[in-house]
């Protein structure tokens, strides 16, 4: 019991301390004599019990993944004009919209083309938010389709607006075609169905400048890969409510994300 006891004393002084480390240099509570016999139980007693540096093991990860999440909200919220208000972004939803769910994303993509589905279902459930395309074709210099697709995409949004741009980004996923397997065919046939019945031919003269304009953003918030998916208030966004979610999440994780930013 007594080791058990020491143990957790120990362990909860450890993970309480890590993020000051070397901050301050105390001065020694044992003796050199003391602190041997200390490491002898404590290394007894872990060897015993492997459990307990799991427990300190996730509760490390836990902060750390707090501090990123943090880092990247206070980044998030630097750039909020870039981020929500920017006219050559492709967007759907009201114009009063109280959050916004943005994604940078490349149609050749793996974990972009799992995460098409889930957000097909957010959009469906949540029509009251504002959904925000990034076009950021990172694969561009290994495929050259995924430059491609980005600037169709960007002028169906140019051309004939929203509805047109969402179901041509839903279409050119629902091909199913990734990692090199989208082709132009692909492509212009998903540009066709989305403009059923629009006649003006499509034009975007300005793509290459602001695809580079977004790639500059998301350098600036610091990711790294797609898919980067930021859900925040449109207005008064605070770092409390900034959430970036990582890879393809689930559209429960999504919506639940969409909730905290609307409190």
């Amino acid at each position: 019991m007594y080791k058990k006891a020491l143990l957790n004393i120990i362990v909860t002084t450890y993970i309480g301390c890590i993020s000051t480390a070397f901050a301050s240099a105390p001065q020694p509570v044992f003796t050199p004599e003391q602190e041997a016999r200390i490491g002898e139980i404590a290394a007894d007693y872990l060897v015993a019990h492997p459990e307990i540096l799991v427990k300190v093991s996730q509760k490390l990860q836990e902060q750390q993944q707090a501090r990123q999440q943090l880092g990247f909200a206070m980044k998030v919220q630097e750039n909020q004009q870039a981020l929500l208000n920017d006219t050559d972004t492709p967007m759907s939803g009201p114009s009063d919209a109280r959050v916004a769910v943005i994604q940078f994303f490349d149609y050749q993509c793996v974990y972009c083309s799992k995460l098409a589905p889930e957000m097909e279902k957010v959009m469906k459930a949540r029509g009251d938010v504002r959904y925000i395309f990034k076009e950021w074709p990172i694969f561009a210099s290994r495929w050259e389709n995924s430059q491609k697709a980005a600037e169709k995409g960007l002028a169906v949004w140019k051309t004939a607006g929203a509805d047109a741009y969402v179901r041509y980004h839903n279409g050119v996923y629902q091909t199913g075609h990734f990692e090199g397997e989208l082709t132009v065919s692909d492509i212009d046939k998903a540009a066709a169905d989305a403009l059923t019945g629009h006649k003006t031919p499509l034009v975007n003269d300005d793509a290459a400048t602001i695809l580079q304009k977004t790639g500059n953003l998301a350098q600036a918030l610091g990711l790294t890969g797609t898919p980067g998916l930021i859900v925040m208030p449109v207005n008064k966004a605070t770092p409390d409510k900034i959430m970036v979610l990582p890879g393809a999440v689930p559209a429960e994780q999504i919506i639940a994300a969409i909730d905290k930013a609307s409190r």
